[in-house]
């Protein structure tokens, strides 16, 4: 068997080093993207959108408010009818896979990469990253933060400001740092 590169750890959560030539050019192709993107007049949505459809790994019909970032952008899987308002952020070393009928306040900050507890391994510039699952019908508050290998439920509210560390169950409200269940069955108004 022949020895992973970068990317291949990357994609399959084992420790990597981001500063691969291969990942920092892809970092910057999904930069200037996003450069393209942000800097666009808001009357050129339908360029803005065509530019990041090219970048996304899978997505259908959906509408992201500039100033928009990810790390790659191929990793990012988007269902119908996701709405992703200003200043969100995506880190999506490892996939990230959104629902349908999702929404994103604004200052939305998903990220997938971490760093090893093992300070001699932080010092070589080694990371990790996990996997986030985002279900159908979520709704993301304002500034929430969702940290890597975490699965959201269908139809799971994410209070403003949220930072949510572990798994949330389908149609429950969490709101705090770290998140906690505020609310079950949300679905009564």
């Amino acid at each position: 068997m022949s020895e992973l590169d970068e990317k291949q750890k990357m994609l399959i959560g084992m420790e990597y080093f981001p500063s691969n030539k291969l990942l920092q050019t892809q970092r910057l192709h999904a930069k200037t993207r996003c450069h393209q993107f942000n800097q666009l007049a808001p009357k050129e949505f339908k360029q803005g959108m065509r530019l990041l459809k090219a970048l996304f790994g899978s997505c259908y019909n959906f509408w992201i408010e500039p100033h928009f970032y990810c790390d790659y952008g191929f990793n990012i899987h988007l269902g119908k009818n996701f709405y992703a308002n200003h200043g969100t952020v995506i880190l999506d070393a490892a996939p990230v896979t959104i629902g349908d009928d999702v929404l994103f306040a604004p200052g939305v900050l998903i990220s997938t990469a971490t760093h090893p507890k093992n300070p001699q391994k932080r010092k070589k510039g080694i990371e990790t990253a996990h996997a986030i699952t985002i279900g159908h019908g979520v709704w993301v508050g304002m500034g929430a933060k969702i940290l890597p290998g975490v699965t959201i439920g269908d139809n799971a509210i994410i209070g403003a400001g949220a930072v949510v560390n572990k798994d949330v169950l389908p149609n429950t409200t969490v709101a705090g740092v770290p998140a906690m269940i505020i609310d079950s069955n949300n679905h009564s108004d």
